[in-house]
């Protein structure tokens, strides 16, 4: 699995890795963690609105917040969040909850196992494996429409989203990355749109390696690519968190 220093300089060398690890290879037979699990279906349960905590394996968590406008006859888009290094799934419960409650869609937002994603230097398993958890849980609790789902991530969060974005765009058509650093090498399904934003000083991922590197590759592989520079560093500021939300509520209406 290609660690994240050495995407980086792939990235800033020329991009011809992150155009191997964003080309279409569907169809190709090997084993694939990489996938997630959206199995449309009669939710079983009533769960509640508003906020709420789902728990697997080892009492993992997952923050859940359900807008108050949620009825079961009329299935909801589901947004799952991914927090940065050293944060948690609370850290969307905020501002950007209030946004996706405005805009009438499910929040999920899990915790990593560890200090961040398991294929953020690493290799995809224990995470993917409990995000299917709970993304199970809230099929079961919720009326979701499958047509509707997107991930969303800042930083190691971002490039996660990015990275499981590519290896599930079939699913997933909407791929939020609030200043992400890099994408990893994934078999590709489908063809998501990406709203992609960065601080231009940012000192964390600086955006020359990153954003303004990511941006053209996808472009030039026919990806619809959304993409916004603002004036700050490695953060979400509120004016691009509002406009993130309602590229997804547009591309959900459409």
């Amino acid at each position: 699995m290609t660690t994240r220093r050495s995407f980086l300089a792939a990235l800033a060398s020329g991009s011809s890795a992150f155009y191997a690890a964003c080309h279409d290879t569907t169809g190709v037979q090997t084993q694939d963690f990489t996938r997630l699990r959206f199995s449309a279906k009669q939710p079983t349960q009533n769960g509640p609105t508003g906020g709420d905590v789902l728990t697997g394996a080892g009492n993992r968590r997952a923050s859940l917040r359900v807008p108050p406008t949620y009825r079961s006859s009329a299935p909801a888009p589901l947004v799952i969040a991914f927090h940065g290094a050293g944060g948690r799934g609370t850290d969307w419960m905020g501002p950007y909850a209030t946004r996706t409650d405005n805009a009438g869609m499910i929040l999920l937002a899990p915790d990593s196992l560890g200090g961040t994603w398991d294929a953020i230097g690493g290799d995809f398993g224990a995470d993917v494996t409990f995000i299917n958890a709970v993304i199970d849980q809230v099929f079961d609790r919720y009326a979701v429409d499958a047509q509707r789902i997107a991930l969303l991530g800042f930083s190691d969060g971002a490039s996660y989203a990015l990275s499981l974005g590519l290896a599930n765009g079939d699913n997933a058509h909407q791929i939020v990355a609030h200043s992400p650093g890099f994408a990893l090498d994934v078999p590709r399904h489908g063809h998501p749109a990406f709203f992609i934003s960065h601080g231009t000083s940012d000192p964390v991922l600086p955006i020359d390696q990153a954003s303004r590197a990511i941006v053209p590759v996808l472009r030039e592989l026919g990806d619809t690519v959304e993409y916004v520079e603002f004036d700050g560093g490695h953060q979400v500021p509120a004016a691009i968190g509002d406009l993130a939300v309602a590229w997804l509520a547009a591309r959900f209406s459409s």
